[in-house]
């Protein structure tokens, strides 16, 4: 028996010894070491993971929403919150002028080319009368007919109660990027255009509340304005909000030379009604940016080329008159500033990411909802780069596959190609893989590029 017992335990050192050697080839034939890209981080908190565990709301802030909600007795809350829910999703564009005199003219030239096929006795006047009515009446039936939102009380109640928990998850990830990145970020001034019941002012609060001396929030919406502050406030109007020195207007501040550290539009852009009222609101936004501008929409195709508009334009318009020279840097989620590869693939699918959370405790909700969203952060200095030569970071844009010994890793890469890459320890290293099999969708994995064989371009 003590002779097993010998042998098993001879057996047993023996394969560690083995394992060993084979960590130590592994690491010879693959020299990148974790002070190239982890920087002393373990494998599962690596310098490209941002993502963040399933999120809730402040609990002074659920309070508050809750207090707002059951005061208000709205009817059908639940119901009305789904459908508001359904409808902000699937909302589109309004159709440009100049696309709708387009298909105008194309489609009179169509009924024009049929009437002149049959060859009869024609009354052009008549004739004419009739195409221009059939053509308004195809307009009219084909055509989305986009109408701005008007918040009133009841209306703001139901957005509380759709959309609070979710806009926050979503606009507390994208700021996780700025936090996890770039550490020594400390903002002083923030500016939210589009600001709503005020979670961007929640969200940067959790994250810089030490640092934050002043925070405006613009909305156009008076009832959305007293919403925030009642929330601020704990639904209690003789109550000290809970954040200080957070200032509501109406209308963006007047002076080009104001700056703030940090400005953010979270699911604003889709508000405005065409592209040249688009543009000008991000160039605006983006001479009032100090530091970081960050962008959230939707997660659809919409929210995505909202977003790509707004990239182009920061990246490409040249202004008449230049306050702040400093260029804009891509600083996430794109690891390059070539165009969007996603936007020439058919079919078209947008560029999103998501975050899991809890939603209000409210009649009709699960424990658990995913926020699908896209964002955009440019800054005003150079993003930082990989401090190892020959390691680049390339953002996931789908959810990791994990196999055995293998993961299925698709994602956008520095080169402005979607790749898909199978990584392996034996092939890529055990760091390179260990860090993919940690991260999953939205973060960024190191890469290096040594197995041609098993990169290709993302063709699904």
């Amino acid at each position: 028996m003590a002779t097993r017992s010998y042998v098993a335990c001879a057996l047993c050192q023996r394969a560690v010894v083995v394992k060993l050697m084979s960590r130590g080839m592994s690491a010879a034939a693959h020299p990148q070491s974790q002070v190239d890209f982890l920087k002393g981080e373990l494998h599962r908190k690596h310098p490209g993971v941002t993502n963040l565990k399933t999120l809730c709301l402040p609990d002074v802030l659920q309070v508050a929403a809750q207090s707002i909600i059951h005061r208000a007795e709205v009817n059908r809350l639940t119901d009305r919150a789904h459908s508001f829910t359904n409808f902000l999703w699937s909302r589109k564009r309004a159709v440009e002028d100049s696309t709708l005199r387009q298909k105008a003219v194309g489609l009179e030239k169509e009924l024009w080319e049929k009437a002149m096929e049959k060859r009869g006795d024609l009354d052009e006047q008549a004739l004419e009368d009739r195409i221009k009515r059939k053509v308004v009446s195809e307009l009219r039936r084909t055509t989305y007919h986009w109408t701005p939102m008007k918040y009133d009380e009841e209306l703001g109640v139901v957005y509380m109660a759709a959309r609070l928990a979710g806009g926050y998850a979503a606009v507390r990830r994208a700021l996780n990027e700025i936090k996890k990145r770039d550490p020594s970020f400390a903002p002083q001034s923030l500016l939210d255009f589009g600001s709503g019941l005020g979670t961007v002012v929640w969200a940067s609060h959790s994250y810089w509340g030490d640092t934050l001396k002043e925070m405006v929030c613009v909305d156009s919406s008076g009832p959305m304005n007293i919403l925030a502050e009642r929330l601020l406030k704990g639904d209690d109007e003789r109550a000290e909000p809970h954040i200080k020195q957070v200032y509501f207007r109406q209308f963006l501040p007047v002076s080009p030379k104001v700056q703030f550290d940090l400005v953010t539009a979270a699911f604003t852009l889709s508000e405005l009604q065409n592209a040249k009222d688009r543009e000008e609101a991000v160039m605006t936004l983006w001479r009032k940016t100090s530091s970081y501008l960050v962008l959230v929409e939707n997660g659809t195709k919409e929210g995505h080329q909202m977003l790509m508009k707004a990239r182009d334009s920061l990246l490409k318009k040249q202004e008449k008159t230049v306050h702040d020279p400093r260029p804009a840097s891509v600083f996430a989620p794109c690891p390059h500033e070539l165009t969007c590869p996603k936007l020439a693939r058919e079919p078209f699918t947008p560029c999103n990411f998501q975050q899991q959370y809890k939603p209000l405790p409210l009649p009709g909700h699960n424990d658990q909802q995913r926020e699908k969203f896209s964002y955009l952060i440019v800054s005003r200095t150079e993003p930082a780069r990989a401090d190892a030569e020959g390691v680049d970071w390339a953002r996931l844009t789908a959810p990791v596959q994990r196999r055995t010994r293998h993961v299925h890793c698709r994602m956008c890469c520095p080169d402005g190609k979607l790749q898909h890459l199978v990584v392996t320890a034996r092939k890529h290293g055990r760091d390179v893989y260990r860090c993919a099999r940690n991260s999953d969708w939205g973060d960024q994995v190191p890469i290096i590029q040594k197995a041609d064989e098993d990169i290709q371009t993302d063709s699904e």
